[in-house]
């Protein structure tokens, strides 16, 4: 990951609150399942780590939980971890939709019935 990208996942990462903390138990399995879910979902995601009552860093959770679930670590700043990976199911396309036409023109090329739109006049309106 490039420094530009990065700073580019550090700024979509500012106004996002933590999704979950780790804390006394430290990294377990049921952490890195979550954190693997979320991921998944969202793809940049904030942990928050309790740095009092958790027996790593900040910065040997991160690494533990980057290591475990594939991702990158984008920063670590006192008790948060940012961390990204990419995730294929959110960028692949759902199937096209059948389009609504724009105009009445489109809708009569496209097979729609369209109705004739009726003008009054201001001095035929009651």
């Amino acid at each position: 990951m490039t420094s530009k990208e990065r700073a580019a996942l550090r700024g979509q990462a500012n106004g996002l609150d933590a999704l979950f903390q780790v804390g006394k138990g430290g990294v377990t399995e049921a952490v890195i399942a979550q954190t693997d879910d979320a991921l998944r979902a969202k793809e940049l995601i904030k942990v928050k780590v309790l740095t009092e009552t958790c027996p790593d860093t900040t910065r040997e959770a991160a690494d533990k939980l980057a290591a475990a679930t594939g991702a990158d670590v984008v920063q670590v700043i006192g008790g948060v971890v940012v961390l990204y990976r990419y995730s294929e199911e959110l960028h692949t396309e759902k199937k096209e939709e059948k389009k609504r036409p724009a105009t009445k023109q489109q809708a009569r090329k496209m097979g729609y019935k369209v109705r004739p739109v009726r003008k009054f006049r201001r001095d035929q309106e009651r």
